[in-house]
């Protein structure tokens, strides 16, 4: 079996780039005490970027001819408010930012994506070892996209569903939004509130574990398939001494990256939408 570019073997190679830095890698990942550390440092990273991206936006702005990055910028908030305006009736103020806020922080997420494979948990293992906290330069564990971490996707979609409630009770009142809970979409009849409860009760459940598994489920399949190029490249650099190392590796990781460019935006376009569709359902009775 060949080995990959670590020296591993394929199945190694996937199952230690598929580990989380975390702060204690013997604990099961049920357990709520372990902290994926490379989610926490890569999410905070993208959102630092997006708001110093918008503040630089901010403080450029001209009433004159915009230039490119002022006008990229208008774009992208022309783009948001449009959209929230024909899915939100109500006030937009906070939820047309937010949906900006979201499309432009995991877009820059899932970018990272686009970074070799092994570039950055190998510049870690450098990291590690100059200063003293590692043995040896090896490659340590090391995922660098946020959203291809069950427990950062899912944790966006749980935020988006604490808008859900809030805005629910906010436009219908706490009376209204426990009435509706109770008595749509089946009726008002009070052998139809256990089951119209239950329906409302799975409905927010699925809104909430879509939303989240569907980035997931993207993003960590676009991660896999650069692992997989990356040990391509390294079974064709052993292959009739190299020959085919530029076409399995440089050039189907090309070829693959300008795909996935799409992705990245898609998914991060879905995940707002449908954050401005589900807190505009909040506004709206059955």
């Amino acid at each position: 079996m060949a080995s990959s570019p670590n020296g591993l073997t394929p199945s190694e190679y996937i199952v230690h780039h598929l580990q989380h830095f975390a702060t204690d890698k013997q604990k099961f990942i049920v357990d709520f005490s372990v902290i994926n550390l490379d989610t926490m440092f890569f999410s905070i990273l993208s959102g630092l970027i997006v708001v110093l991206m918008l503040r630089k936006a901010a403080s450029k702005a001209t009433s004159g001819v915009p230039g490119r990055f002022q006008g990229f910028v208008e774009m992208m908030v022309e783009m948001v408010e449009n959209q929230s305006k024909a899915i939100v009736h109500g006030d937009r103020s906070f939820i047309a930012p937010l949906a900006l806020t979201v499309f432009l922080w995991i877009v820059v997420m899932n970018a990272f994506d686009l970074v070799p494979v092994d570039l950055i948990p190998m510049a870690w293992g450098e990291l590690l070892y100059a200063l003293g906290f590692a043995a040896s330069p090896g490659d340590p564990y090391m995922r660098v996209v946020a959203t291809a971490d069950l427990n950062g996707a899912l944790g966006m979609s749980l935020g988006v569903l604490v808008l859900m409630l809030y805005y629910s009770v906010k436009i219908k009142g706490a009376g209204g939004f426990v009435h509706e809970l109770f008595c749509a979409p089946f009726g008002a009849n009070p052998l139809l509130w256990i089951p119209n409860f239950v329906l409302n009760l799975i409905e927010f459940a699925a809104k909430t574990v879509s939303l989240g598994m569907r980035l997931f489920g993207n993003m960590y399949a676009g991660e896999l398939v650069f692992m997989l190029i990356a040990l391509l490249g390294g079974a064709a650099a052993l292959s009739l001494g190299g020959a085919f190392a530029f076409l399995g590796h440089v050039l189907a990781g090309t070829i693959w990256a300008i795909f996935h460019i799409l992705i990245v935006l898609l998914q991060g376009f879905i995940f707002m939408m449908l954050t401005l569709i589900y807190i505009g359902q909040a506004h709206q009775g059955h």
